[in-house]
């Protein structure tokens, strides 16, 4: 009976001690109203605005205080989920129904954040040949979804209670999945309450400490990346097609936070078999025979914004091959990253762009070599 008592109690200190060990977890929640304006970022939507949008924001936070090395290298940001109701007030375009993955970061001593959000919208009113022709917005009922807001914030002024206000932007796009494909950026005002529960147990936060953001510095890796999605040109009704992106680069990780890339894509779009014959036979002022190569080939470099085994990916390419003067030259990348086994497998979704018009939602998967 002693040595079960001794073995109960070693068994007790040891689950005590990975208790203390586990991460403590807290919480907050926020309502916001917003009032905006539409942006005629394209004279083809100038239509579609016709009054001011507005709508409500609903958000979760898990706030964090260090227990985790990249919380104390980013100033403890909060991470969480938005929900957004947004209405157009134009008949057009209805009503937005909006969720999102977001982070915030903290500035100023804590009384100044910056969320940034991505994720995906419903639509109630897309485009419609026969019955919703004028929205050339959004041509099909799920959007992509960004939301950018600047807040001064004054968190727990009460018993948990807090107040917020400032300015944001959400963006609406399905990044050419379906044509049409114009989109649109709200610019609103926004204010709210916020409610963090169990304020007076929030821990210290934990310092970074000694260990050097260079200590993370790898050698320079080779990496291949096979990229896939679906997408239409902008002439309503050519369909949609399958593309394929094969693109190799080497990357350099110099800390922590950042890693640099430089490397070549090579693009397998269909949907541009279909848009070379269509402007050959209806533009014959083109000069287009309807068999230009449709592929091409770009050179890129890139950075990776690091948080634990997530990355933000941005990429600036240019095509060294473009047999076929699809937008222009130039090219952009970006989105997120996740990192598996080792760091040596990942998992990739981008947004590639000319400039602010995006050409397709990409997904992919990748191996460091």
């Amino acid at each position: 009976m002693k040595n079960t008592f001794y073995l109960l109690t070693v068994i007790l200190s040891f689950q005590l001690t990975i208790a203390q060990q586990n991460e403590l977890k807290f919480h907050s929640i926020e309502a916001d109203y917003f009032y905006g304006s539409i942006m005629e970022h394209n004279p083809d939507i100038s239509h579609l605005i016709t009054d001011h949008p507005t709508g409500i924001i609903l958000s979760y936070n898990r706030k964090t205080y260090g227990f985790n090395e990249w919380e104390g290298r980013y100033n403890f940001p909060d991470w969480g989920f938005t929900f957004a109701y947004q209405d157009m007030n134009n008949p057009f375009l209805g009503e937005n129904y909006s969720v999102y993955g977001h982070f915030n970061w903290y500035l100023f001593n804590r009384n100044l954040t910056i969320r940034m959000g991505q994720g995906i919208a419903y639509t109630s009113n897309p485009y419609d040949p026969e019955t919703n022709f004028q929205n050339n917005a959004y041509g099909s009922r799920f959007l992509s979804s960004t939301l950018l807001k600047i807040n001064y914030v004054r968190e727990n002024l009460y018993k948990g209670f807090g107040f917020h206000a400032g300015l944001g932007v959400i963006h609406y796009s399905n990044a050419n999945f379906k044509a049409p494909n114009n989109s649109t950026n709200t610019v609103f005002f926004n204010a709210g309450m916020s409610y963090q529960f169990d304020p007076l147990s929030f821990p210290n936060r934990i310092p970074v400490g000694s260990w050097r953001s260079t200590n993370y510095a790898e050698p320079i890796t080779v990496n291949a990346v096979l990229r896939m999605g679906v997408n239409e040109a902008d002439v309503n009704g050519l369909g949609q097609y399958s593309f394929y992106v094969l693109s190799a680069y080497a990357d350099k990780r110099i800390n922590y936070k950042s890693t640099f890339q430089i490397g070549i894509d090579v693009f397998f779009a269909n949907f541009l078999i279909e848009l070379i014959r269509y402007r050959a036979t209806v533009f014959p002022e083109d000069g287009l025979t309807g068999d230009e190569d449709y592929r091409r080939i770009g050179v890129f470099v890139g950075h990776e914004l690091r948080f634990n085994r997530v990355a933000f990916v941005s990429q600036l390419g240019y095509y060294v091959y473009w047999p076929y003067h699809f937008e222009n030259q130039i090219y952009n990348r970006l989105g997120l990253k996740r990192y598996f086994y080792r760091d040596k497998f990942f998992g990739v979704v981008t947004v590639k762009s000319h400039g602010a018009k995006a050409e397709a939602v990409e997904f992919g998967a990748g191996i460091r070599l």
